[in-house]
């Protein structure tokens, strides 16, 4: 149930203590509410501030957020962090912006290749909420972290301007998120999240940017709706990406761990992925494709997660489309309907393909380019989810 706060004090409102570890007391677990695959970006900025404007999931409290330096080469320091609630662009709700700590410090020093989570904030994290996580690096160089496509404007500017809750001073509007790569509350006993590791399609191109109309996105309204245990959605989507090779971001067997099985509180992962494998005219069987993904099943399984898996979607019409790829595609989904390898399968392909020509996306569901649905398409494939499905017993 929503608190009757107004919206600006209910985030971090301040409590008198710190809860203590659930392992410790039987309380409320970690879950993620929001993530993005980190990616090797340019070369980072000294002295740059960033206004990074995410959309959560499932609310709580004790927010957290997880800094990545996983493609640096080299430390990186943040010597101011805050997080609080937007208002518009970006200026902040009065009230809400909070200092973020590290090991109760101001100051975080990551290293080359490795990810940080900040202390948790007291007080509590609305549903659905745009929180807005700002940054400061006096001494950023060399590759940057972070996830180049967002369909989320956030901002950036020079100095140290995070505690302020104006967006004047944030001038340099930006569609990628950098350095940050997932966000966590403390929610409910019991409260589970899902993971969607995915392409370009789960990333959400050709969903409108900044009205949250990604596949995921469409999926964590309906699970909040309902009476189910998952509540969490994490979009662990990077446009380009394989199961098999890296490329565009590591591959999914590479980034599975820290993307992937690392986030708190997942309960299930959802693999939707295949078509860029496919498409890439690398010779890449459906063999190959199965292994990849029979990998991440058993890998998932081990750490004690389900897998639902989903059909390759249509897309004929698509530049790289052809004969023999769609043979790869077919043979693919088949395995995915009736392997019984997965805890559960959701059929997108049978969602998105037009019923006069089954290797075609149906025109109204179809962003243009023939392989990426519109915000319609997105929503039916979260329609298409079996949300009973999101929480089962990877042991039964």
């Amino acid at each position: 149930m929503r608190s009757k706060l107004p919206l600006a004090a209910v985030l971090l409102t301040l409590v008198a203590c710190q809860a203590a570890p659930a392992e410790a007391t039987g309380g409320p677990s970690g879950v993620v509410t929001w993530a993005a695959s980190a990616d090797r970006m340019g070369d980072g900025v000294a002295g740059r501030s960033y206004r990074l404007v995410v959309h959560t999931s499932v609310g709580g409290s004790g927010v957290r957020v997880r800094l990545s330096n996983a493609f640096g080469d080299r430390p990186i320091t943040f010597d101011s962090a805050y997080a609080g609630l937007q208002k518009q662009g970006a200026e902040l709700r009065p009230g809400t912006n909070r200092r973020l700590a590290f090991g109760g410090e101001r100051t975080v020093t990551v290293p080359a290749g490795a990810t940080v989570w900040s202390d948790p904030l007291p007080g509590k994290l609305p549903t659905a909420s745009n929180l807005v996580v700002s940054l400061h690096s006096p001494d950023a160089a060399g590759p940057a972290s972070g996830h180049w496509m967002a369909m989320q404007t956030s901002y950036a500017t020079q100095g140290d301007r995070t505690a302020e809750d104006s967006g004047t001073p944030w001038t340099i509007p930006t569609g990628s998120w950098f350095y940050l790569d997932a966000v966590s509350v403390q929610a409910p006993k019991g409260t589970g999240a899902v993971v969607a590791l995915g392409d370009s399609i789960t990333d959400g191109w050709q969903s409108t940017s900044d009205l949250n109309r990604r596949w995921p996105d469409y999926l964590a309204r309906r699970l909040q709706k309902t009476d189910t245990a998952v509540k969490g959605v994490a979009n662990e989507g990077i446009s380009g990406n394989k199961v098999l090779a890296d490329g565009a971001g590591q591959s999914s067997l590479n980034r599975l761990e820290r993307d992937v099985l690392s986030q708190p509180g997942v309960r299930t992962v959802f693999l939707f992925q295949g078509v860029n494998d496919i498409k890439a005219h690398t010779g890449v069987t459906a063999d190959d494709l199965i292994e990849g993904y029979r990998e991440i099943v058993d890998r998932a399984h081990a750490a004690g997660k389900c897998v639902v898996g989903a059909t390759v979607g249509p897309f004929k019409g698509w530049h790289e489309w052809d004969q023999a790829g769609e043979a790869v595609r077919q043979e693919v989904n088949a395995f995915i309907r009736s392997s019984g390898e997965f805890d559960a399968v959701t059929d997108f392909d049978r969602i998105l393909r037009s019923p006069y020509d089954q290797e075609r996306m149906l025109p109204a569901l179809d962003g243009g380019d023939h392989i990426h649905p519109n915000d319609k398409g997105m929503q039916a494939m979260a329609d298409a989810v079996d949300l009973t499905a999101l929480d089962c017993d990877p042991t039964g």
